[in-house]
């Protein structure tokens, strides 16, 4: 198997390190040839806190999927998170010179670079330049401009931007196993690819990935990125508020919520309980079931309430014709997407990575959309990288990221 064919992708995130690795096959379709798992310590918030112990995690994820995968893993994608993660929409415009009226490669670089150029406050740096769309002399709808006349383009792109020190972190956490680091990529914009289907892009739609320690979102209008971002809430909070409100340990508290949880009220018989046995410093207790719901409803609730809140703040929420999507590891919580359909009045779908080949217990499981998407992503990446000769499809800049 040629080395370009091999693709890995590595999630450091709050609860969990998760590598996947990846086969690009020639019909273009990908394989899953195994995943690798590690309790995730020195993260918080998917951000890294403790950075020799995050090493250490990262190192034992790596090594698992080696064994799992046969594969000896030598590069990495890696998806980052953190509420420091902002974007916003921006236009670029190229004059062509009088002499020259056939757009080029240069002039789709050039108009992505003037689109950049705005003031964000200097400790932050550009991860994504995501095109929109172009125009051309003031045409509309314009897919590729290459090779058409024109005086004036024009690009409308959604741009990504971090605090670069907390991407250095983690690059440097990658770097010292020693693995190289192909490319950085924010970790909703990767579940997209193999959540999503074009055809829902395209009538819009909004991915909700709900990690341990972060929620991140990414919104499709006519197939375009039109808005994205974190918040520092994940399942963690839900595991903290079950662990207070029931007065039980958070490793109780968080099995408490995977094995018996819910979203949904009303729908257990009165006065049922759950009966938590006794263990080594733990006299063991019973519990309402209605009362743990309640925890994870309210808890929940307030999380799409705060999305929507912002979602709010631009008009983009009003033009999603597919729904809302909702992966990662608290997506597999009964009755999520009910509680998120009801908040944003739309239809609501757990999702997970799109059907390939390979292991299928990984694609169809929601905590691994966002390794599997950043195979899908750096597929995309290496297929574009002959044809345009710069790295990576979406522009980022990793001056000084390095």
């Amino acid at each position: 198997m040629a080395s370009s064919d091999l693709m890995v992708g590595l999630e450091i995130g709050t609860s969990k390190i998760c590598v996947v690795v990846g086969e690009s096959r020639p019909d273009g379709t990908i394989k899953i040839l195994g995943v690798g798992q590690a309790p995730s310590r020195g993260v918080r918030k998917g951000e890294i806190v403790d950075f020799e112990t995050a090493m250490k995690c990262v190192h034992e994820a790596v090594v698992d999927a080696e064994q799992k995968s046969d594969v000896m893993i030598r590069s990495v994608y890696v998806a980052v998170a953190g509420s420091h993660i902002q974007s916003f929409n921006n236009r670029g415009c190229v004059i062509l010179p009088e002499e020259r009226d056939e757009i080029d490669e240069q002039d789709i670089e050039d108009v992505k670079i003037n689109a950049r150029e705005v003031s964000i406050p200097a400790q932050n740096a550009f991860l994504h330049s995501i095109i929109q769309h172009y125009h051309v002399d003031g045409q509309d709808g314009v897919l590729n401009p290459v090779g058409m006349l024109g005086q004036k383009l024009e690009a409308d792109f959604h741009i990504v931007y971090v605090v670069r020190t907390r991407i250095q972190n983690t690059i440097r956490c990658v770097k010292e196993l020693p693995l190289d680091v192909e490319d950085v990529v924010f970790g909703a914009l990767a579940s997209a690819q193999v959540v999503l289907t074009q055809h829902q892009k395209n009538l819009g739609a909004l991915v909700v990935d709900i990690g341990g320690g972060t929620t991140d979102y990414i919104l499709y209008v006519d197939g375009a990125v039109k808005q994205s971002g974190v918040f520092a809430v994940g399942g963690d909070h839900i595991t903290n508020d079950i662990s207070m409100g029931l007065r039980i340990p958070m490793a109780r508290a968080e099995k408490l919520k995977i094995e018996e949880g819910s979203v949904i009220l009303g729908n257990c018989l009165p006065g049922e309980t759950i009966l938590l046995k006794d263990d080594s410093g733990f006299a063991g207790k019973e519990i309402e079931r209605e009362t743990l719901n309640t925890i994870i409803h309210l808890r929940l609730r307030e999380s799409f309430e705060l999305l929507k809140r912002q979602l709010d703040e631009e008009s983009f929420v009003n033009y999603i014709g597919a729904g809302i999507f909702i992966t990662g590891g608290c997506s597999l919580l009964n009755g999520v997407d009910h509680l998120a359909s009801e908040v944003f009045e739309m239809p609501a779908h757990v999702a997970h990575a799109q059907t390939m080949s390979g292991l299928t217990s990984a694609f169809e499981n929601p905590q691994f959309s966002t390794g599997i998407g950043l195979i899908k992503y750096a597929q995309a990446v290496q297929s574009d990288r002959p044809r345009r000769g710069i790295r990576g499809i979406f522009g980022k800049i990793f001056s000084g990221m390095r």
